[in-house]
């Protein structure tokens, strides 16, 4: 796992913006953008792709994937090379995993995510450009898309455009397990 906070402070330095600057090509607050710096909060999926489109990476780029890696035509990334990042907050926790590996230049960014039980904050509901797809791998999920909500179980899916505000939790027994793909 990466020093996330570090790696944003240190892209944003190096392309020479101001949290100002950074807020108004992301549509996130400043002071949000500075908790991130800080280490005082953690970003969800969605302000994860809006950070990388800020930067011109993209996800696996930002969150830490080998940076000296050659660009891969066919990317194959094995279960423990999977690269995991996790958002706190307010005791619930996201645990996500990027399949995409070395993929540089891509059109859609694969996760595995497990949504916690509780929903984070309101910051969890940020939209981004682009498009969603969740597919429901184990256990049953809460999701909301807009004004509307839905629960899914196993093998249910829901494909959304994703500038509309969404947060997803989990609510069986067991912990879910959802593959999300989102596509800038």
């Amino acid at each position: 796992m990466i020093d996330l906070p570090h790696r944003l402070r240190a892209l944003r330095r190096q392309q020479a913006l101001s949290l100002e600057q950074l807020a108004q090509r992301t549509g996130l607050t400043k002071s949000y953008l500075s908790k991130l710096e800080r280490g005082l909060s953690e970003p969800s999926i969605s302000t994860v792709l809006r950070l990388a489109e800020a930067y011109g990476l993209g996800v696996s780029q930002l969150v830490g994937a080998d940076d000296a890696a050659q660009e891969e035509v066919v990317s194959v990334v094995r279960v423990a090379d999977r690269e995991a990042l996790q958002r706190r907050g307010l005791g619930s926790e996201y645990h996500y995993e990027s399949l995409a590996g070395r993929r540089k230049v891509k059109a859609m960014e694969p996760f595995v995510v497990h949504p916690p039980r509780e929903f984070p904050d309101a910051a969890a509901v940020f939209p981004h450009p682009g498009e969603e797809f969740l597919l429901v791998l184990k256990g049953a999920i809460e999701v909301h898309v807009g004004e509307r909500q839905f629960r899914l179980e196993t093998g249910d899916s829901v494909y959304f455009d994703s500038e509309l505000p969404h947060r997803m939790r989990t609510v069986s027994r067991a912990m879910a397990e959802v593959l999300v793909v989102a596509a800038h």
